[in-house]
């Protein structure tokens, strides 16, 4: 009987993994109770690593090449079950094969912006995104860490731990770069090698080889975007007011235009429109006619005369203006000391 049963057993003659399709990481060889047959052929090809478990043990790990599965290629499996005299005998032991090569096109970014300290702007919200490639270095670990004994492991069952791996060295790696958020975004090869160099370690933790690493954006919020613009048109001008106020009118003058052209009125939106307030209009004028030695057009010099104008304001439209104002003030257009000479110029237009 115990014949019959041995002549019945199927016996595996060779071992080998050919890959259908794109990211598997790791393969168990499909055993359904057959047994290895003593001086079978493994077969690791190019770009994988195959890995014999014994009774939940790592036997042996085999890298590319062809072998026949004897003692002398099974030593720490011979040892472990003291097969040195019964292994002519078939064996059973499960096989996993992994792939080495690289994982490329991996995707990363930031869902939300992620808040930095930073040199020029003391503390700004930044968002990034681009890709990585990775490959398994050691199956041994990545086994008894990730995979396990599944029948197989996709590269889509581990792309989150990474992305969040990724997500989580960014602001180490922003400090370690040593560069601010100006020359970051000019720099994004130096800002992509010094995250892979935080992130390394904790890739090979899990058996894994950090390849390539790309940054291909980073960017403010919109709101913050503005305000970087704002400061770079300041920037230009220099600390000289007269150019700065010739700056501010020129972008505010087409807003005034368009409100005008809307039918749209009263104290509070014409100063808005001339980019500084009401109590900013003569001298956004004189400022104008001095730094540019030309003739102020006649309706632009109309709409300053008018919004300048006291008669009539109502108090409603001074606290409108006031609180546009202190806008102004809060993104860094006008100094406190302009902001409270205009304050009180208003606040003297209601007694």
């Amino acid at each position: 009987m115990a014949l019959m049963d041995f002549i019945k057993k199927q016996f595996i003659d060779i071992i080998q993994w050919t890959e259908e399709g794109d990211g598997t990481l790791a393969w168990r060889f499909p055993m359904a109770g057959m047994e290895i047959q003593n001086g079978g052929t493994l077969v690791v090809r190019e770009s994988q690593m195959a890995v014999f478990v014994n009774e939940g043990q790592v036997a042996d790990v085999f890298g590319p090449g062809t072998y026949k599965l004897t003692t002398q290629t099974l030593p720490v499996l011979t040892y472990l079950k003291n097969w040195d005299k019964l292994f002519q005998s078939p064996f059973k032991s499960d096989v996993y094969f992994f792939s080495t090569r690289q994982q490329i096109d991996q995707k990363w970014g930031t869902p939300q912006p992620i808040t930095i300290r930073d040199k020029d702007f003391g503390a700004v919200r930044l968002r990034a995104f681009g890709n990585y490639a990775f490959r398994i270095a050691d199956p041994k670990l990545f086994h008894t860490e990730i995979s396990g004994t599944r029948e197989s492991y996709p590269v889509a069952d581990l792309e989150g731990q990474l992305r969040g791996l990724v997500l989580q060295n960014i602001s180490n790696a922003i400090a370690g770069s040593g560069l601010p958020f100006l020359d970051l975004a000019a720099n994004q090869v130096m800002f992509a090698d010094a995250l892979a160099k935080e992130l390394a370690p904790a890739f090979a933790k899990i058996g894994l080889q950090l390849e390539a690493m790309t940054v291909q954006n980073v960017s403010l919020p919109e709101e913050l975007q503005k305000i970087l613009d704002q400061k770079i048109g300041m920037g230009m001008v220099g600390n000289d007011m007269g150019k700065f106020m010739q700056y501010q009118t020129a972008q505010a003058i087409p807003k005034f235009a368009e409100g005008a052209g809307n039918g749209g009125g009263g104290i509070a939106g014409d100063a808005m429109g001339l980019g500084a307030g009401v109590a900013l209009g003569q001298v956004l004028a004189q400022n104008l006619q001095q730094g540019l030695q030309t003739p102020v057009a006649p309706a632009a010099a109309a709409a300053a005369q008018a919004a300048a104008a006291p008669v009539g304001v109502k108090p409603e439209e001074v606290m409108a203006t006031l609180e546009k104002l202190g806008d102004l003030k809060s993104k860094g257009i006008l100094t406190q000391e302009e902001f409270d000479a205009k304050k009180a110029e208003l606040l003297k237009k209601l007694v």
